[in-house]
């Protein structure tokens, strides 16, 4: 059995493919602009890491696990200041070499290494007792680069985004 289309079956099926059409054009406007930031900022990212791209991934791990709590609001509660501690952590949630190389599905050893790398570029700090911390240069340096550069630039991705999306 063959169906017969009507003159307006048709017309609404040229305008479903028309409509079609034009959101995977906006689609893959979108996914292109996208790139383009992602890989602009990769490069950027790779060339500040000493062309090590491991280095800004463990960074951001060990960033984002001790600033974690405070991310829903959550104060931590502050503790006495160790002798040993090299910065303020106590409003921090420590993690350690093995939590970093679980999260990111490194091994290990690998894990280790880039960790001496990063304390030896100031921007990690280990207690006496294996505890990892970003370091203060760290957060202020990032935390510069992102309000002053890749912020203010991946708002601008959105707009655009949003433009071409018609919304």
């Amino acid at each position: 059995m063959t169906t017969t289309l009507t003159p307006t079956d048709r017309a609404d099926k040229r305008s479903d493919d028309a409509t079609r059409a034009e959101a995977q054009r906006v689609f893959r406007s979108v996914a292109l602009l996208l790139a383009r930031y992602e890989v602009r900022n990769l490069k950027r990212i790779f060339e500040e890491f000493e062309r090590d791209i491991l280095l800004p991934i463990l960074l951001g791990e060990i960033a984002l696990h001790n600033l974690g709590e405070l991310e829903n609001g959550k104060e931590v509660s502050a503790r006495p200041l160790d002798r040993d501690e090299p910065c303020d952590t106590r409003s921090l949630r420590p993690c350690n070499a093995y939590s970093i190389a679980a999260a990111t599905g490194l091994p290990r050893e690998t894990v280790r290494r880039k960790i001496a790398r990063l304390i030896e570029l100031g921007w990690i700090n280990r207690r006496h007792n294996g505890h990892l911390y970003v370091s203060s240069e760290a957060l202020a340096k990032f935390g510069e680069l992102l309000y002053s550069r890749e912020l203010p630039e991946l708002l601008a991705i959105a707009d655009r985004a949003r433009r071409l999306m018609g919304r």
